[in-house]
């Protein structure tokens, strides 16, 4: 009878958890889309974005699977070791300038934003991400391959650096030349600024 007792309370926590985890993770949507469509997206078309994804495209559009998992390794290596060649290329570039302006101009509203390129490789960063290579994630895979018009909503979580709720939003980078994808952006959204 306890055993019967314990396991229905078990089983009555995990289902509310998983309850409440979906509601976080939908209650946002709405507002999250709103944001990416009407100050997000704008300021996607900017050269400082297209001109740096279409450049890293070219340099990097070459690199077999080997060079990557080489390069993302040297990130994590750099990121834990505070910087490094890689590191600082990337967080130092006029496009990650541009992306931390955004982030501070958001009011906390952004806690992060980095975009990636054609392979899922990060060209600029507001901050430090843990790697290089964001091409093996559902930011990347449900943006970029997916289309111009594509925007993912992760679920919302609870972020232990920012002690924030937060939703990452991901949408695809097009080049407004050419209505082509060309890589893709993810911005961390503090959903209790919203």
């Amino acid at each position: 009878m306890i055993r019967s007792v314990l396991r229905t309370a078990s089983t009555t926590l995990i289902v509310l958890g998983a309850l409440t985890t979906a509601a976080l993770a939908n209650d946002f949507a709405p507002q999250i889309s709103k944001e990416v469509a009407e100050k997000i997206r704008p300021w996607l078309s900017d050269p400082a974005v297209v001109d740096a994804v279409k450049a890293q495209n070219a340099k990097t559009g070459g690199l077999s699977d080997a060079d990557i998992d080489k390069l993302d390794k040297q990130w994590r290596a750099e990121a834990k070791g505070g910087g490094g060649p890689l590191v600082n290329e990337v967080t130092g570039n006029a496009l990650s300038s541009f992306l931390k302006g955004k982030k501070e101009a958001s009011g906390g509203l952004y806690s992060e934003i980095f975009v990636m390129d054609a392979k899922g490789l990060n060209v600029g960063t507001s901050d430090v991400t843990s790697d290089y290579m964001q091409g093996d994630e559902g930011k990347w895979q449900k943006t970029y391959p997916v289309g111009p018009d594509a925007v993912f909503i992760d679920d919302v979580e609870f972020d232990e650096s920012s002690k924030a709720f937060q939703s990452q939003v991901s949408a695809t980078v097009v080049d407004p030349a050419t209505g082509k994808p060309i890589g893709a952006i993810t911005i961390g959204i503090n959903v209790e600024k919203l």
